[in-house]
């Protein structure tokens, strides 16, 4: 597959990406394989990002054309059939409105056969434990793009484990700032640097090849 794609996403330019996604489709490539360009192209905007290339506009903009682009290929997603593995909730923690990383992880998630409840951004403690209660998911995805929110992951967690609704239950942390010291920190299963993780790690987690 060319890099158009990948540029396109990462030059944030619209009207080229959503041309490419077409051409692609057209010659019958994977959804899977259009969105793991997309994102090649998300981690070269983060990149942008943290090296003061792009500002927050910028990021604003990446998440729209990148919805845009998750929108013209839902319909090829899981196949178009039902999911045929676990349940994820996922969401960012309270205190923290990006919804960038989040909204890659439920696509490439649901890509992958997973049924995914997104929960949003700035989520609260009590709207994670009514979602667990409800749809009983195998795995809790909490993204966090913000070191001040770290507590708000801690508590969070701690609140499940209270709330005797961690049994069976895995919890991912996802975002810029973390890493295995933060999954350590908060309380959490599993640090996933990618969406991608998340899926083999979720996939482990079930048995499933």
């Amino acid at each position: 597959m060319s890099q158009t794609l990948i540029n396109a996403m990462a030059d944030l330019e619209e009207s080229v990406l959503v041309k490419e996604v077409k051409n692609l489709q057209a010659q019958g490539v994977p959804a899977l394989e259009i969105i793991q360009k997309l994102q090649e192209g998300m981690n070269i905007v983060g990149k942008r990002y943290e090296e003061k290339e792009y500002y927050l506009s910028e990021l604003i903009m990446s998440a729209e054309i990148f919805k845009e682009a998750a929108a013209l290929i839902g319909g090829d997603l899981a196949g178009g059939g039902a999911p045929s593995h676990g349940t994820m909730v996922m969401g960012t923690i309270y205190g923290d409105i990006h919804d960038i990383g989040k909204n890659i992880v439920t696509t490439v998630m649901s890509c992958n056969g997973f049924k995914v409840v997104d929960l949003g951004v700035d989520v609260p403690t009590a709207k994670y434990l009514e979602a667990i209660k409800e749809h009983k998911p195998q795995v809790v995805g909490i993204s966090c793009l913000l070191t001040t929110a770290f507590d708000g992951m801690k508590e969070c967690i701690s609140a499940i484990e209270a709330a005797g609704l961690r049994d069976g239950v895995k919890i991912l942390i996802g975002g810029g700032p973390c890493d295995q010291t933060t999954a350590n920190y908060v309380g959490a299963d599993a640090y996933c640097k990618t969406a991608q993780d998340s899926v083999e790690y979720s996939k482990k987690l079930l048995g499933i090849s």
